[in-house]
């Protein structure tokens, strides 16, 4: 049976939140592939998971057998998020960007899934899973813009995903969406719904060649 893990890390409810419309709609393409599949949801802004301890660091990188009590207790929602990422045959990624960067609630959930010697490895018990991330921001971070060179989640995402975790990651990148809430931007608000129109297409397109993958 087909699994995908959906995660949305938007702060914002989904009637205005541009990245988890997108999601939405990825989530449903793919399910309509597969009307059996399972679907694994997390909402980080509503039930983030813990930061990383000491105690879940260290157990990561030792035998299970020699685990202190409080090792094994912190390493537990560990695996938990980890065995959800591993039977993944789609991973799906709301990662809007707040502050130049990634939520914090992301950051958290990618410090505990990363593994060495089972997530980041040669032999990557992830390597080659379809990874679609949606990241929406309020303006254009594009080249020649007055933001440019200040959206630190594509290369940071691209590095940790690709790089450490070797999924097969593409992105999503719904622009603009600053304009639907202020004023002083209206003038903004066509090529905002023209992005996030496209970003709806690409999710579906997305979702659908994303349904294929170890389908049998």
């Amino acid at each position: 049976m087909a699994t995908l893990l959906h995660i949305d890390s938007s702060v914002s409810a989904r009637d205005t939140s541009v990245s988890r419309a997108v999601t939405e709609t990825f989530r449903h393409t793919w399910a309509a592939q597969h009307p059996d599949a399972t679907v694994i949801y997390r909402d980080l802004a509503a039930d983030p998971v813990a930061h990383i301890t000491a105690d879940a660091y260290a157990a990561g990188l030792a035998d299970p057998r020699t685990h202190t009590a409080e090792q094994a207790a912190a390493f537990a929602p560990r695996r938990r998020l980890i065995e959800e990422l591993e039977q993944a045959d789609a991973i799906l990624i709301g990662a809007p960007i707040h502050n130049y960067t990634i939520p914090s609630t992301l950051k958290a959930w990618l410090d505990n899934v990363i593994l060495p010697g089972r997530t980041v490895a040669e032999d990557s018990t992830l390597a080659g899973t379809p990874t679609t991330v949606v990241t929406s921001r309020d303006l254009s971070y594009a080249p020649y813009t007055p933001e440019e060179g200040h959206d630190f989640v594509q290369n940071y995402l691209t590095a940790v995903l690709t790089h450490t975790l070797r999924l097969d990651v593409g992105f999503i990148v719904p622009e603009f969406t600053l304009a639907q809430r202020e004023p002083a931007l209206a003038a903004l608000l066509p090529l905002f719904e023209w992005s996030r129109d496209r970003a709806l297409h690409e999710a579906a397109a997305r979702a659908r060649a994303a349904a294929q993958y170890r389908v049998t």
